[in-house]
């Protein structure tokens, strides 16, 4: 009797493990990315274990080769080569036991791009659509009595202000000069929030303080900054940089742009980083001379538009291959970047985590700046730096983004997949 207890909890603990595998298996499977990217004329390895199988019977001819060997170091797996034979898409499927339809696999079977990389320091210009909105306040009339149009409008800190009685808005003197003219009748005022548009009215007071009309918001225009290219392309002469968006500093928010523009800047000063104080590059740029190119979109993960090239000055004019972000590891590479002399330079950091991501962030990489130069001069990364290309393999693999506060020798950095998606993106 207590031999076959015993053969029981056996039986039963197998049953167990056999059943946490399988579930650590299709755990495995069902995130693993859907979509993947094979680069032309080179190949990836998809490792599948027991019970899946994949059906290799639906790969497109000439797209994509699939091929499979049993891997000698865990049995019951099978390491499948996925050969990218021509640009193209290919379908293939996984199925349980064989026959039943799991999950399918889109193959996307790419040339591999090449850009250009950069390390410049840049000048950063950029124009609101319309204004935004940075306080609403009360306003007090001639007569002393205190309210505010634009909180009773429902007018919010984030907004902007696209037109006023149909009038489109340039800039913040031109609110106040709309409002003057119409004075004290009714207003009709169309906002954007959160990239959608309303209508709102609201009715302009007679300020005690210098007799001019007002709803009660503080509005801002135009912003400007410096930052680093990351790269251009020399065919479409697109560019990317900074690796994360232009955001307003009361605010918070992404800025909405309807024009800006990038020049080459001047390296004036260094502020050193230092734990809990992130240090700065101070930089002047001149709007009338040195116009490097035009931004078209500010998103959260990097400012693009189109560069004229005749006015930079790389560190090199080839262009390199990119490293997808199933390349990146963790181990030595280097950044380009500008901290002096206005010439940019390379500097060695090391990759110490790479973040398997399957949509864009900011943070896909924590890197460590180990080169010595670089150290003494900024104490690792500090303001200024961000779009400072990633270059591993020779592969531009990425951007710095952030700077670790507490520890600037360390930060992160977005994966130029990323950055690249935006260009496409409607």
């Amino acid at each position: 009797m207590g031999k076959l207890k015993f053969s029981r909890k056996i039986i039963v603990s197998i049953l167990i493990l056999v059943v946490l595998g399988l579930s650590i298996q299709t755990n495995k499977i069902l995130f693993y990315p859907s979509s993947i990217n094979i680069v032309k004329g080179e190949n990836k390895n998809l490792d599948i274990s027991f019970p899946f199988f994949l059906d290799i019977s639906q790969e497109k001819e000439n797209v994509v080769e699939a091929s499979y060997s049993e891997a000698e170091s865990i049995r019951f797996k099978k390491s499948y080569q996925l050969n990218g034979i021509d640009a193209g898409e290919a379908e293939l499927q996984l199925k349980l036991l064989g026959f039943i339809p799991v999950k399918n696999y889109n193959v996307n079977v790419i040339n591999r791009p090449e850009l250009v990389p950069g390390g410049n320091a840049i000048g950063v210009r950029l124009n609101t659509k319309g204004v935004l909105v940075v306080a609403v306040t009360d306003v007090i009339d001639i007569k002393g009595h205190r309210s505010s149009p634009a909180k009773e409008a429902g007018l919010k800190v984030g907004d902007s202000i696209i037109e006023i009685n149909g009038t489109k808005v340039q800039d913040a003197e031109h609110v106040v000069s709309i409002l003057n003219n119409i004075k004290d009748s009714n207003v009709k005022i169309v906002v954007q929030r959160n990239k959608v548009e309303f209508v709102t009215e609201a009715k302009p007071i007679q300020s005690i303080q210098d007799n001019c009309y007002r709803l009660g918001i503080w509005v801002r225009d135009k912003t400007s900054g410096i930052g680093t290219l990351t790269y251009y392309d020399k065919d479409t002469n697109e560019f990317g940089a900074l690796g994360h968006g232009i955001v307003d500093m009361d605010t918070g928010g992404l800025l909405s742009v309807e024009k800006g523009k990038i020049m080459n800047a001047k390296i004036s000063k260094i502020e050193q980083g230092k734990k809990g104080t992130p240090g700065e590059i101070r930089g002047v740029f001149y709007e009338t001379n040195n116009l490097l190119g035009d931004i078209s979109i500010n998103s959260a993960y990097g400012i693009y538009g189109t560069i004229n090239q005749n006015n930079i000055k790389p560190i090199q004019n080839k262009p390199i291959p990119i490293g997808f972000k199933e390349e990146v590891k963790e181990g030595k590479a280097h950044i380009l970047t500008t901290i002096e002399d206005n010439k940019v330079e390379k500097f060695e950091i090391e990759i110490i985590k790479v973040q398997p991501q399957l949509k864009a962030d900011q943070k896909s990489m924590i890197i460590k700046i180990t080169d010595q130069k670089l150290l003494e001069k900024t104490g690792g990364i500090v303001q200024g730096m961000s779009g400072s290309p990633i270059i591993q393999d020779d592969k531009l693999v990425g951007a710095i983004t952030h700077v670790f506060v507490n520890d600037p020798t360390k930060g992160y950095g977005i994966y130029i997949e990323w950055m690249l998606e935006q260009i496409n993106k409607p």
